[in-house]
């Protein structure tokens, strides 16, 4: 239920991404500054090492130990709608939705010169997703804990609340999450099929493990 409020939280945004941008150009409203501040609004979100191209300066680098206590990285990605956890579900739904608002409408994203953050925006979802997606048949879908999180309000650069990796594998199965995730790295496999075509295949590879991996769940 905690992730289905999530994802209608986001939802808007998805909307607006796939919905108004054949008006980005119309009379009467500016939907090209819509489009670039819900762009913008995913640097505002992101966890990690942040990159001296990061346009929201009041962000500084966080969750830099996520997945240690796991033995593995899971630094990156997105934290959650107004909170520092990081869940795999919406996370994956937001870089599907986001990948195919470029392939759909790329050209008028390029005009408005907002495709290479829109790109940015996807890798850097998919670049933690391929972090969290280890070995075939392990996916782990959530990094903090939601209920100690909520109680309190923290900035992420100095969040002291619970960083627990959560994970999914054949013992502990989630088709839905696997499945999410396995359209995510398909959907930007196509994005970045002709401008990074190593990582397009990569990201291919992935989606094929997650996909046989949801069927078996």
């Amino acid at each position: 239920m905690q992730k289905f409020v999530r994802l209608c939280f986001m939802a808007p945004l998805f909307l607006l991404l796939g919905g108004l941008l054949p008006f980005a150009f119309a009379g009467g409203h500016d939907y090209g500054q819509a489009l670039s501040k819900s762009i913008l609004f995913f640097e505002a979100q992101r966890s990690g090492y942040l990159p001296s191209s990061q346009r929201v300066k009041w962000r500084g680098h966080s969750g830099l130990n996520d997945g240690k206590a796991s033995g593995v990285d899971l630094v990156g990605g997105y934290y959650d709608a107004g909170d520092n956890v990081k869940f795999g579900l919406p996370m994956a739904f937001t870089v599907t939705m986001m990948s195919w608002s470029i392939l759909e409408y790329g050209r008028q994203m390029a005009a408005s010169g907002e495709l290479s953050h829109a790109m940015d925006a996807v890798k850097w979802g998919t670049d933690y997703l391929i972090k969290a997606h280890p070995q075939p048949y392990v996916l782990y879908g959530e990094v903090g804990d939601g209920n100690t999180d909520h109680y309190c309000w923290q900035r992420p650069e100095d969040m002291t609340t619970s960083r627990q990796a959560y994970k999914i594998d054949p013992s502990n199965p989630g088709s839905d999450l696997a499945g999410e995730t396995a359209a995510a790295m398909a959907a930007a496999s196509i994005v970045f099929r002709r401008f990074n075509p190593s990582y397009s295949n990569e990201l291919l590879t992935h989606a094929h493990q997650l996909f046989e991996f949801a069927e078996r769940s």
